[in-house]
């Protein structure tokens, strides 16, 4: 079997021409997709977020594994699909309604999607209907809300409020974070678990689905 750690060494390096490169490449000679992504990527960002909480890596380390990720992740997410692989699980993310921040968010996003995880991203000032509603349409496993004004965290607990009125609150986990959040605010409010940071996401969303 061929050796493709070099794809491992361009995420974890964050460089994007050569993680597309070595991913195309390794297509092209007839490579398991699935087995690209489970022998290499996701280790590679496992790597990267253990980097990250060592204090090894810092934001923009983990924005250019994420985008060399992604850019590998592209090319290979038509060939799983046409297999019919599943993810780990579905994630419906986004930044609560009224705010705007989404740099923490696209972080998160981009490390459950390395981890595996089907990822919907419905961006910044996401209000708590359309948070239920793709969460019904899509099947989501796991609901993700980030805020990162003190201001814009009720909105947290008026989301998981709507996720139990639309009767979703038995089968979607929540998941919330952003820099005001604490773990006391999340066992407050409801919510399932908390991430101190983007790191922590995919072992959290692992955890609550009992993976």
């Amino acid at each position: 079997m061929a050796d493709y750690s070099n794809l491992y060494e361009a995420v974890v390096n964050g460089d994007n021409k050569a993680a597309a490169a070595i991913t195309r490449a390794a297509l092209e000679a007839n490579a398991d997709p699935l087995e690209l992504v489970n022998q290499q990527m996701i280790p590679a960002m496992a790597e990267v977020g253990r980097r990250f909480e060592c204090e090894e890596y810092f934001v923009p380390e983990l924005l250019l594994a994420a985008r060399a990720m992604r850019g590998s992740l592209e090319l290979i997410r038509p060939l799983l699909a046409e297999r019919g692989a599943q993810p780990v699980g579905r994630v419906v993310i986004g930044t609560v309604k009224g705010d705007l921040h989404d740099i923490g968010k696209n972080l998160v996003a981009s490390m459950l999607e390395g981890g595996g995880f089907e990822v919907i991203d419905l961006g910044a000032d996401v209000s708590p209907e359309r948070f239920v509603s793709t969460a019904q349409d899509k099947k989501a496993d796991i609901v993700a809300l980030s805020a990162l004004l003190t201001v814009t965290m009720p909105s947290m607990k008026t989301t998981i409020e709507a996720l139990r009125s639309a009767g979703l609150r038995d089968r979607v986990k929540v998941l919330i974070g952003g820099a005001p959040v604490t773990e006391e605010y999340a066992a407050q409010i409801g919510a399932d678990g908390y991430g101190a940071n983007a790191a922590t996401a995919v072992p959290l969303a692992r955890k609550v689905l009992g993976k």
